[in-house]
């Protein structure tokens, strides 16, 4: 036999000779299989479902907010408020004052251009001077011809006078009282003429009509201003705006619907924009007596208790028409959403939602405000409340939450 092939077939394994316990350990293997994948699947019928849910915190009104009976918007106004002009029309001289400065009630704010009132001021007073002076000079001459009528009388009586001498005397006396009269009329009117020409020369200077803040200045040196408009844009008709921060106020458009709410003296809480931390108290002033037919609101206007240098002219707000002191305090239940309430065995519950798990939890229900429901007892305020989820739930289930 060749050598190689001897060789190769020592090298053959004989089949018919191997052990034959290689099939049951096969079957082993295969029945372990099985048995694992039973038990997976049991597992996996009988595993603990985690529900989906929808839930809400349970909301705890503050004192605040249970007294609060209306929520309105509005705007800082001041009751004052003047744009300071001139009573003539002239050209400015110089401005004494700046935004933001405080002035007082009659300080100046500002000078027009007096020149030409100068003179006609200096013409009226020389004109009553000379007035004056002629109403002298008549005053004397009056009584020189008083003494000659009285003369010329005592002359007649004794016959040496004529009676037409003692007729011309007596003409010239009254002749000289008329014009008397006349000269001291002629003497007030230039009295007046110079008190109107210092007026004019008074109103040159413009004064702070109320003590206020300055909030705007309009005008410069050199611009013509008047109280009216005119010559166009090339004509200023103010100085600057004084604002009497004592007098700012907060005016609120409320709904119609709403308006039975407020109440003359009313307690009202405001909170500036600027300021969401800062409560104002405040009190309705007054209602105003009409409505604005295109909005279907009526004005109300808000008086701050207390002054603060916070406040500005229109600020935007936002106010809280609120019970009166004497009103009958309200209990401060918690409030969840109606869709929370569900009926079981003749009552309420809730299902409250603590570490991923469900609690069947009855409540007792109080007022219901819109779609919130008040809860009397059973929850307090943080606790978390299912408001949708599977209508199959049982105590201890577990849920996975979505807001």
């Amino acid at each position: 036999m060749n050598p190689d092939r001897q060789t190769l077939d020592e090298l053959r394994i004989d089949r018919a000779a191997a052990p034959r316990g290689r099939p049951y350990g096969l079957l082993l293997v295969i029945l372990l299989l099985v048995v694992a994948g039973s038990a997976g699947a049991t597992w996996w019928f009988n595993r603990p479902r985690t529900a989906i849910v929808r839930t809400v915190t349970v909301q705890q009104p503050s004192s605040g907010e249970e007294r609060t009976l209306l929520n309105a918007s509005g705007y800082v106004t001041a009751r004052r408020e003047a744009t300071v002009s001139s009573k003539v029309t002239g050209k400015v001289e110089e401005i004494y004052v700046e935004e933001g400065m405080r002035v007082e009630a009659g300080q100046t704010l500002a000078r027009l251009d007096s020149s030409n009132v100068a003179r006609s001021l200096e013409l009226a007073q020389a004109q009553q001077e000379s007035a004056r002076a002629t109403l002298i000079e008549t005053e004397a001459l009056l009584e020189q011809a008083e003494r000659e009528f009285a003369r010329i009388t005592g002359l007649a009586e004794k016959r040496v006078a004529s009676q037409s001498e003692l007729d011309s005397a007596r003409a010239e006396a009254k002749s000289l009282e008329a014009r008397l009269e006349r000269q001291k009329a002629d003497v007030a009117v230039s009295e007046r003429e110079v008190a109107i020409q210092q007026q004019l020369l008074d109103d040159m200077v413009i004064r702070a009509p109320f003590t206020g803040i300055v909030t705007s200045k309009t005008s410069q040196p050199g611009e013509m201003i008047s109280p009216m408009s005119a010559g166009g844009s090339f004509t200023r008709t103010g100085i600057c705006t004084i604002v009497d921060m004592d007098s700012l106020e907060i005016e609120v458009d409320v709904s119609e619907s709403y308006i039975n709410r407020v109440q003359p003296e009313q307690p009202v809480e405001a909170i500036l924009d600027s300021y969401p931390d800062w409560r104002i108290p405040a009190r309705v002033i007054a209602i105003i007596p009409t409505a604005d037919r295109q909005k279907a609101t009526v004005k109300v206007r808000v008086g701050f208790e207390q002054k603060d240098p916070r406040i500005l002219p229109e600020m935007s707000v936002k106010v809280a028409f609120q019970k009166s002191e004497e009103a009958t305090p309200t209990s401060l239940d918690p409030t969840i959403p109606q869709t929370a309430i569900r009926q079981r065995e003749g009552g309420h519950v809730v299902w409250i939602v603590r570490d991923g798990r469900v609690e069947r939890r009855a409540v007792t229900i109080g007022s219901t405000r819109g779609e919130q429901v008040a809860v009397s007892a059973g929850i307090s305020g943080g606790e978390r409340v299912v408001v949708d989820g599977p209508d199959e739930l049982t105590d201890g289930d577990q849920v996975s939450e979505v807001e």
